[in-house]
C-alpha cells in the first residue's frame, strides 16, 4: 500500500536559471511565489488600493523551491516517488543536482521515481521559470497566446495583472511497490433504454501482470451490485460487465445525482493485498442536440448549414440549463480548498443553476470541484485553457496542447458532471481571429473523441445561434428589456448586468478619501469601475445618472446600481426561459470573482458574498415561477402601463390550473390589475397569459412594484421593482409630462 510523505519548503528567485538565491524564504505548498515574498517581506494587503502592483516586479524571475530529506526505509520491491499534481508552469526538476525532469505546463502532473538517484540525504529542487510571455508589449492578454497557461492573469477586465507561479497543487513524496495500478477509467455506455449499463474498465498499471485483482461496484446502500474477479493480462484488459436497471445520475433540479462506488483491490502472487483504488461514478447520458426550431433555419434561400445544437439531452430528457459562468475564485490557484469550492457550488445549488460554463481564459478546477459538482448535480461545461487569443498552429504550442489536454481529459472524463467540452472562450470573433480549421482546436476534437467520445465537443463560444452579451443595462439606445425580447438565439451563454458591491466591501479596498465621491484614476478604477472594459464599464454612471439623477450619497449609488443589476438579470433569465424550447440555456457573466471589486457583473463578491443580484437571479430560475415580460423600466403618470403574463415551467410534471393575481404596489396601496386561470400546465412547457393593462394613477414615489401572486403557491410568487415619473407642473398649474427618461 502506498505510504505519503509530506515535504517542507522553501523558496529563492534569482535573475538567471543558473543564477542562487540571494536567500530562501519559507514556502507554503500549494501557493504561489508571489505568496510567499508578500508574506515574507509583509507586504499590505493586496487587494487593498493598487497594492497588488508591488508583486509585478515577480513576473521575470526564476524561482528555486528547495527541500531536504533523508532517504526513507523501502522494504523490498518499494520505490519512492515524487508526486506533484500542478506546478504551474515551466520547471525543472533536480534530485542532488541531477536534472531528472522537465516540464511545461501546469495541468500535467508529475510522477517521478526517485529511487536511482537517492542518497542517505537528498535536496529536492525545483525551479520555476518567468512568466510566458510571447512579447514584452503591450502587457496584456496577447502575451498568453502561444502558451497552455489561463490568459485571465495577464489583465481582464475583473482581474489585476498578477500571474502566478509556482507549485499550485498537492505535491508529496510516495513510498510504493514496484508493482501498481496508475489509473482506472470505468468506460461505460447505457442501453438505448437506459435499462442496462455495459462496463468495461481500463487500467494503467507497471509490473501487474500475473497479478490477482477483485472489483465491485457498491450502491448508495453500501450493497454491491456488481463485481468481478480474475488475473490481469499483459493487456491489462477487464471483461465487459452488464449492470441491470442503474440508478442514473441527474442534474439536482431533475432527480438525484446519483454515484456508485468502484472499488478495485490489486492482490499480489501471495495474496497480500497491494493496492485499494475507489472512486465515485455516475451513470448518464449525455447529448447536445437541435433545439426545436433550429433544422429550419436559415429560413430563407440561398441555404447554409443551420445553426449548432445547443440543447442538452440528459437521459433522454432535455433540460434548459440555468447558471453561470465560474471563474477562478482566486487569483492565486494554489490557495483554492476544498472548503471554498463547497460553499460556491452550495451556493448555486441554493440560486437554482444547474450547470457552470468553466470559463477558458481561467484554470482548469482542482479534483475537489468536480467531486462536488458530480455529488451536488452541477453539470459542467468544460472549457480547454484558451480565450480571446489567435493560438498558433506551430508544433511546440501543439505538442504542450497536447499533453495538456490529454492529461486533462484523462482526469475529467470520470465525472459525471462533465456534459460538454469546449475548445475556449470567443475564439471565432475578430478579436482571436481562429476558425474550426485551426489546428489546436482541431487537436482538442480529436482528442476528446479520442479519450471521451460519448461527451459533446463544441469548438468555442459562442458558435453559430448562441449569443455572448451585452453586459450592460441601457447600450446603444436600448435598454436590456428590448434587447432580450427582440432577441432569438439558442443559448445565451454570456450576458451580464453590473452592480456595485456593498459598501463593506468598498471600505476594505479602497481608501476613505477616495470611497465618496467615485473618480477615475483612483482606487476605484484599480477594482474595475472605471475603465474595466470600455468607457465607465462596471459603475456605468452615465446609465446610474441616466435613471437616478446624481446620486447624493455612497449608500444611494450602491442602492440604485444593484437595483438595476435585480431587475435586469432577471429580464434576461426570464426572457430566455421564455424563449424556450428554441432557446436551451442562459448562463449570466459572471458568478464568482478572484478577489474584490467595486463593481462588476459577478453575483458574488469576493470570496462569497451575495449581492442583491444573486437572490434575484435565484428566483428566476425556479423551476417553476410566474413571470412578466416587460418593455421598459420607467413608466410615466397617466401611461397605460402593461406587462405579459407568463408561468414558466421546467419541471416533467404538469400542473393543474393556477390563479395568477396580478398587483401593482405604489407604495400606498396595492391595486389588482388582473385575475388569470392558467388551466392545465404541460410538463416542461412555458404558457403565455393574458396582458395585464392599467392606466397609472399619481403616486407620491418614484417607483411602483409589479406583483405575481399564485394563488396558494407563494413558492410561485414573483415581482418587479419599476420606476415612476410624475407630472410635472407648469405656472400656473398645466401639466406637463416628464420627458428626461
Amino acid at each position: 500500500m502506498e505510504k505519503m510523505i509530506s515535504l517542507t519548503w522553501t523558496v529563492g528567485y534569482m535573475e538567471q536559471k543558473d543564477g542562487t538565491p540571494d536567500k530562501y524564504i519559507p514556502a507554503t505548498v500549494p501557493g504561489a511565489v508571489q505568496l510567499d515574498i508578500a508574506r515574507a517581506e509583509n507586504y499590505p494587503a493586496l487587494y487593498f488600493a493598487d497594492n497588488y502592483k508591488k508583486l509585478n516586479w515577480t513576473e521575470d524571475l526564476y524561482y528555486t523551491y528547495k527541500t531536504e530529506f533523508a532517504k526513507p526505509a523501502l522494504s523490498t520491491g518499494e520505490k519512492l516517488y515524487f508526486i506533484s499534481k500542478g506546478i504551474d508552469y515551466q520547471f525543472e526538476i533536480y534530485l542532488n543536482d541531477y536534472l531528472i525532469h522537465a516540464q511545461e505546463g501546469m495541468f500535467s502532473p508529475t510522477d517521478i521515481d526517485l529511487t536511482p538517484y537517492l542518497e542517505p540525504d537528498n535536496e529536492l529542487k525545483i525551479i520555476v521559470f518567468p512568466a510566458p510571455k510571447k512579447h514584452r508589449a503591450p502587457a496584456d492578454r496577447t502575451q498568453a497566446s502561444h502558451v497552455v497557461k489561463p490568459a485571465v492573469s495577464y489583465l481582464w477586465d475583473w482581474h489585476p495583472r498578477l500571474i502566478p507561479l509556482g507549485i499550485w497543487d498537492d505535491t508529496y513524496l510516495e513510498i510504493r511497490p514496484c508493482n501498481y495500478i496508475r489509473d482506472i477509467n470505468l468506460n461505460y455506455r447505457l442501453s438505448e433504454d437506459l435499462t442496462k449499463v455495459y462496463i468495461t474498465p481500463e487500467i494503467e498499471g507497471k509490473n501487474v501482470t500475473g497479478y490477482f485483482y477483485k472489483w465491485h461496484l457498491v450502491d448508495q446502500n453500501e450493497q454491491t451490485c456488481l463485481e468481478s474477479a480474475g488475473k490481469l493480462t499483459p493487456t491489462l484488459s477487464l471483461p465487459e460487465m452488464t449492470l441491470e436497471n442503474p440508478a442514473l445520475w441527474w442534474p439536482h433540479d431533475h432527480g438525484e445525482p446519483y454515484l456508485y462506488q468502484s472499488v478495485f483491490e490489486l492482490i499480489g502472487p501471495e495474496g497480500k493485498l497491494q493496492q485499494r483504488i475507489t472512486q465515485k461514478i455516475g451513470f448518464r447520458r449525455i447529448q447536445l442536440v437541435m433545439n426545436e426550431g433550429s433544422w429550419s433555419e436559415p429560413k430563407e434561400f440561398p441555404k447554409s448549414r443551420s445553426v449548432s445544437p445547443a440543447q442538452f439531452e440528459i437521459n433522454g430528457r432535455r433540460i434548459f440549463a440555468k447558471g453561470s459562468n465560474w471563474v477562478n475564485p482566486e487569483i492565486f490557484p494554489g490557495t483554492i480548498t476544498m472548503e471554498r469550492y463547497a460553499h460556491l457550488i452550495d451556493k448555486a445549488v441554493e440560486a437554482n443553476f444547474n450547470i457552470f460554463r468553466i470559463w477558458g481564459g481561467g484554470i482548469i478546477n482542482k479534483e475537489a470541484f468536480y467531486e462536488l459538482c458530480d455529488e451536488k448535480g452541477i453539470m459542467v461545461w468544460q472549457e480547454f485553457p484558451l480565450a480571446c487569443n489567435n493560438y498558433p498552429d506551430d508544433p511546440h504550442y501543439l505538442s504542450v496542447l497536447k499533453q495538456e489536454a490529454t492529461s486533462i481529459l484523462k482526469r475529467l472524463r470520470k465525472h459525471a458532471s462533465i456534459c460538454l467540452w469546449c475548445g475556449g472562450n470567443e475564439l471565432f470573433n475578430n478579436w482571436s481571429g481562429m476558425t474550426d480549421q485551426s489546428l489546436p482546436l482541431r487537436l482538442l476534437n480529436s482528442l476528446c473523441l479520442e479519450y471521451d467520445p460519448l461527451v459533446p465537443f463544441n469548438p468555442t463560444s459562442p458558435v453559430m445561434g448562441m449569443a455572448h452579451g451585452h453586459y450592460v443595462f441601457y447600450d446603444e439606445g436600448k435598454e436590456v428589456f428590448q434587447t432580450m425580447n427582440q432577441s432569438h438565439n439558442t443559448a445565451y451563454t454570456e450576458f451580464g448586468i453590473p452592480g456595485i458591491s456593498s459598501r463593506q466591501v468598498l471600505e476594505e479596498i479602497i481608501p476613505a478619501d477616495e470611497l465618496w465621491p467615485p473618480r477615475p484614476n483612483s482606487a476605484w478604477e484599480e477594482h474595475h469601475a472605471y475603465g474595466a472594459w470600455h468607457g465607465q464599464t462596471w459603475l456605468c454612471e452615465d446609465i446610474l445618472e441616466k435613471y437616478f439623477g446624481k446620486p447624493k450619497s455612497l449608500d444611494e449609488l450602491i442602492e440604485q446600481s444593484q437595483l438595476l443589476q435585480c431587475e435586469g438579470y432577471k429580464a434576461i433569465f426570464e426572457e430566455a426561459r421564455r424563449q424556450k424550447p428554441y432557446c436551451a440555456m442562459a448562463l449570466n457573466w459572471c458568478y464568482n470573482e478572484p478577489w474584490p471589486s467595486a463593481a462588476n457583473n459577478s453575483l458574488l463578491v469576493y470570496p462569497a458574498v451575495p449581492k442583491p443580484a444573486y437572490y434575484a437571479v435565484g428566483q428566476s430560475c425556479r423551476p417553476v415561477c410566474s413571470s412578466a415580460r416587460l418593455s421598459k423600466l420607467v413608466w410615466q403618470e397617466e401611461e397605460c402601463f402593461f406587462a405579459e403574463i407568463w408561468m414558466l415551467n421546467d419541471k416533467f410534471e404538469d400542473m393543474d390550473d393556477r390563479k395568477v393575481i396580478v398587483h401593482l404596489d405604489t407604495g400606498n396601496e396595492r391595486i389588482v390589475i388582473l385575475k388569470w386561470h392558467t388551466g392545465l400546465i404541460k410538463n416542461n412547457t412555458n404558457l403565455a397569459g393574458p396582458t395585464a393593462r392599467y392606466k397609472l394613477p399619481h403616486m407620491s414615489g418614484d417607483r411602483f412594484k409589479l406583483i405575481l401572486e399564485v394563488e396558494n403557491y407563494p413558492e410561485y410568487n414573483s415581482e418587479y421593482t419599476l420606476l415612476y415619473r410624475a407630472h410635472k407642473k407648469k405656472k400656473g398649474g398645466t401639466a406637463m409630462m416628464n420627458v428626461t427618461d
